[in-house]
């Protein structure tokens, strides 16, 4: 597939976008990246490629476009299956594999942490609390989600690391007190060339969110 045409449509700042660059460069697949303009205007590209959600990431195959970034990944793995595989082949660990990848997507979101206040943000910062203990109980004493292998699940949760830090700024919480497992597994994650050439710099991601904060939702 050398031939392939690949584009991803992406933002740079998106946990979203990180998981999709981390399971290209995993594949070791050369592809064109196109930033986006998501706080103004969306490109004619977007909107033609993700017409139903009108946002990123999109992966355009040929010409074709794969939306929401897991699905992304697990087309990935499955049309480049020569190479590094994401998914357990066995069909019991590849289902929970995509429960667990399914339950991150679900419950770990920086929405109400970073972007309300009061009493609202205190039960978002709690609700977030207690999925990282659950996540720290599945992960236990493995060295990657899925066991001896990094894989989908990993993928899937990685990518909010270089988010840890804003969480805990405005979530008033310690990542490394509460959740010392999850901590030392981002940090081995990180060991891994593509973990570590795809996620963004916490301090950017700090800067981000500060200024999205006041200028977006007016909020101090």
């Amino acid at each position: 597939m050398a031939d392939d045409q690949v584009i991803l449509l992406d933002y740079w700042v998106s946990v979203f976008g990180m998981r999709v660059r981390i399971a290209l460069a995993e594949k070791e697949i050369k592809y064109e990246s196109r930033e986006e303009d998501l706080l103004g205007n969306k490109s004619d590209l977007l909107l033609k490629m993700n017409p139903i959600y009108k946002k990123i990431p999109v992966l355009i195959h040929n010409g074709k476009p794969v939306c929401e970034s897991l699905i992304i990944v697990q087309y990935i793995d499955e049309i480049w299956n020569d190479r590094s595989p994401l998914l357990p082949s066995e069909p019991y660990q590849r289902a929970q594999a995509r429960f667990w990848a399914d339950f991150v997507d679900k419950k770990v979101a920086p929405r109400g942490v970073l972007w309300k206040k009061g009493e609202e943000q205190e039960a978002a910062k709690n609700e977030l609390v207690e999925t990282f203990k659950i996540l720290e109980g599945e992960l236990g004493d493995k060295p990657y989600f899925g066991g001896e292998t990094f894989g989908f699940v990993d993928i899937s949760l990685v990518t909010f690391s270089c988010w840890f830090h804003a969480f805990e700024m405005f979530g008033k919480f310690s990542m490394k007190a509460e959740f010392p497992k999850i901590t030392e597994w981002a940090k081995r994650c990180m060991q891994r060339e593509s973990v570590a050439k795809s996620l963004q710099d916490p301090k950017k991601v700090d800067e981000f969110v500060v200024e999205y904060r006041k200028k977006s939702l007016g909020l101090e």
